[in-house]
């Protein structure tokens, strides 16, 4: 099968496209066949190792999964032993943080995995794009306990977690102001925000509104330049560690007291989660936003494209033509 391979860390172009095995798949496995995935902000992070410390988690001295990719959709080509819960031609889709492996043709990995029958209507470019961003978002909306009534500010709006949690925050009832950059303010108009801030226009932290909630789906801002924004009690939640990797130990001393404070929830996923987005999906609640596809062997412009910093939600893989 084709796979983008990567043996060292560094820039796009240490990753390249090669013939390996196709993945064994055992008792308990589903083999999926990859229709779409797509390059984020964590294969960037793992493929370049930075900051340094992900080295912790990725290799020390070089990558242990040579193949990235977290979020897939496909189809079920094979099930392993003792798997009842799919079927051989299912269409699923799921994310795969850690062992990674999405990339390539084909994936297996656990049926009881972050895996999950692909919403109804949905492509797999459009499955493929709705779990990474969705489940940053849900994790932080979740530990900040958002709910109906109260006020938000989504800084980073247009991308896959902030373009993913301006959708959901909205669709708890609370009212939503989003930052954007000037292209992209009618898009997240239309994503249901109640007020846009065009960064490259005006200082969103001088907005004269106070928040129950800062969400930094991005992790340009910092506490410090946002805590004018939270009414008493408020939180400032990030998707980053911050400039100095503050946010961790922010958190930490924040939960000592009452005041305005900083969050810094860990994420987690399981099937439950896939379900759970799947039926976000359904319902209309939320809808992923891809900006462009490229096909596998122009993976290396996927990459170069999301590391400018300037994608509005996903960039898609296509490795069919029925992506």
């Amino acid at each position: 099968m084709r796979a983008a391979v990567y043996t060292r860390y560094g820039p796009p172009a240490v990753v390249r496209i090669e013939e390996v095995g196709r993945p064994a798949v055992r008792a308990g496995q589903v083999l999926v066949r990859v229709h779409a995935t797509t390059v984020n902000r964590t294969d960037c992070a793992c493929r370049a190792a930075k900051p340094f410390f992900m080295r912790l988690f990725t290799g020390l001295t070089g990558p242990r999964a040579t193949v990235l990719g977290n979020e897939f959709a496909g189809v079920v080509d094979e099930v392993g032993a003792g798997v009842r819960s799919f079927e051989v031609g299912d269409r699923v889709f799921g994310y795969i943080e850690g062992p990674f492996g999405a990339h390539a043709d084909y994936l297996s990995l656990p049926a009881t995995g972050s895996i999950a029958t692909m919403p109804a209507h949905s492509t797999f470019a459009e499955a493929a794009s709705s779990t990474e961003g969705a489940h940053y978002a849900l994790a932080q909306i979740r530990a900040a306990k958002i709910t109906a009534g109260q006020d938000v500010l989504v800084y980073g709006a247009s991308g896959a977690i902030g373009s993913a949690a301006v959708q959901l925050v909205k669709g708890l009832g609370a009212g939503v102001t989003a930052v954007c950059g000037t292209a992209n303010v009618e898009l997240v108009r239309g994503l249901g925000a109640d007020r846009v801030v065009d960064y490259q226009l005006e200082d969103f932290t001088a907005d004269s509104q106070a928040y129950d909630v800062v969400l930094d789906a991005v992790g340009k801002s910092s506490f410090g330049r946002c805590r004018p924004l939270l009414k008493p009690g408020g939180i400032y939640i990030s998707t980053e560690l911050g400039r100095r990797a503050e946010n961790p130990f922010l958190a930490l001393i924040g939960s000592l007291h009452s005041g305005t404070r900083v969050m810094f929830p860990i994420p987690t996923h399981d099937q439950a989660m896939i379900v759970f987005i799947r039926g976000l999906i359904e319902s209309g609640t939320f809808t992923a936003v891809v900006d462009r596809t490229y096909p596998l062997d122009r993976i290396v412009d996927a990459y170069r494209y999301v590391e400018t910093g300037q994608k509005t939600g996903s960039v898609v893989i296509s490795l069919t033509d029925q992506a």
